[in-house]
């Protein structure tokens, strides 16, 4: 089964959430209404900044553990390199 790590942000630079799911068109959404997470809903992390697709679920899921011990620095690295300015890629993949 495919899987997707993500990052979604409050804004640049902002409040940075990371997630595992294997249907990111379905997941987007429920972070947009509020159902993605607690912590989405309390602090407005609805952006999505960056993405990585891995072909097995196990891969993904292991990739999100790896990114969550992360510095946040390293983070900031990893969505700028990809997606400078923070714009919202939702909307561009599906």
């Amino acid at each position: 089964m495919t899987g997707y790590v993500y990052m979604t942000a409050s804004q640049k630079r902002g409040t940075i959430y990371i997630g595992v799911t294997n249907d990111v068109a379905r997941r987007m959404p429920e972070h947009r209404d509020g159902k993605g997470s607690r912590f989405t809903a309390r602090y407005g992390v609805k952006r999505l900044v960056w993405y990585e697709e891995h072909f097995d679920i196990r891969d993904a899921i292991q990739r999100e553990k790896s990114l969550k011990r992360w510095p946040r620095q390293w983070k900031i690295g990893l969505i700028e390199k990809a997606n400078p300015e923070w714009h919202e890629l939702f909307r561009g993949l599906w």
